[in-house]
């Protein structure tokens, strides 16, 4: 069956289980393939050791003191299988960077009594998820998919951001389409729709997919940075942590700084180290001087 309809991620999942999805579509009688059909199969075990043996993951653990046991969500064991073939599949380097946001903290509460008027939350996540998709214009390279044999890029002439959201069930990344074409107060107001609806589990499928990159945000946690997973298709995934206060020397004078850390994660089979930098580098620039995003 050669007209089998699966997406990148699902296919590069199968490869990783070694799972031949035109049998699989012809044993099932169907043309579309989806994540869960793998799980069905039988083979989503645990990946093979370095000897090939998985039988020392299966450990009784009550032998060595009391536990308990919880039961794993289907949604939950899609995801980690999801996570588990991107990571396994995709060589992917983090490049750690920082930004200032002296500048987006001081228009932030400039702007607090007409975000208050309007009804809406303006956080420095619409800032970031604007200057993000300035810079996937200025470098479409990053704003690009890798085929899963490897051999075409595809070019992406539209802007669309994932934002993932930690929910009681689970990650989900819904999508802010277009952000390179609204305002802040457009890009603010949806990002908290799609956050207090991904709580709620009222996403619909097709506010989820067709991401040119994500920004996975712990700043509302802690943390200095992580090396978060690329999220294939994509070939890059942004990482925000907590703002700190940097001391940055002016000539001898010492002057406290507030900086957001960035970290970039990307498929290096598609992006090099250098560009990365370039990128990060302009990134920052963005966040800095935040009127340059909003020409």
């Amino acid at each position: 069956m050669n007209d089998v309809k699966a997406s990148p991620s699902t296919r590069a999942l199968a490869l990783n289980k070694g799972v031949d999805i035109d049998k699989l579509a012809a044993d099932l009688g169907r043309t579309t393939i989806g994540p869960e059909d793998l799980e069905r199969t039988g083979a989503g075990k645990p990946a093979a050791g370095p000897a090939g043996d998985t039988s020392y993951w299966d450990v009784d653990h009550s032998q060595y003191g009391s536990v308990t046991e919880e039961p794993v969500t289907r949604f939950a064991q899609v995801a980690a299988a999801n996570l588990g073939a991107a990571n396994a599949l995709i060589p992917q380097v983090t490049h750690h960077d920082r930004a200032d946001v002296t500048a987006i903290e001081a228009l932030r509460a400039e702007l607090k009594p007409e975000a208050q008027a309007r009804g809406v939350k303006l956080t420095a996540l619409a800032f970031q998820a604007k200057a993000l998709a300035r810079a996937l214009r200025e470098f479409p390279r990053f704003n690009a998919s890798l085929s899963p044999d490897g051999q075409t890029l595809t070019l992406k002439d539209y802007v669309h951001i994932g934002i993932a959201v930690d929910t009681a069930h689970g990650l989900m990344v819904p999508v802010v389409r277009d952000v390179d074409r609204k305002g802040l107060w457009q890009i603010a107001a949806e990002i908290a729709d799609l956050a207090g609806r991904a709580q709620n589990r009222k996403v619909g499928p097709d506010e989820m997919g067709g991401a040119s990159m994500t920004i996975t945000n712990l700043g509302g946690i802690g943390g200095i940075g992580f090396t978060p997973i690329v999220n294939p298709p994509e070939v890059a995934i942004l990482g925000i942590t907590r703002t700190e206060t940097v001391t940055i020397w002016d000539a001898d004078t010492p002057r406290p700084v507030p900086m957001v850390p960035l970290d970039l994660s990307y498929d290096h089979r598609v992006i090099n180290g250098a560009d990365a930098a370039r990128f990060m580098s302009y990134l920052a620039g963005l966040i800095a001087d935040p009127r340059r995003i909003m020409i």
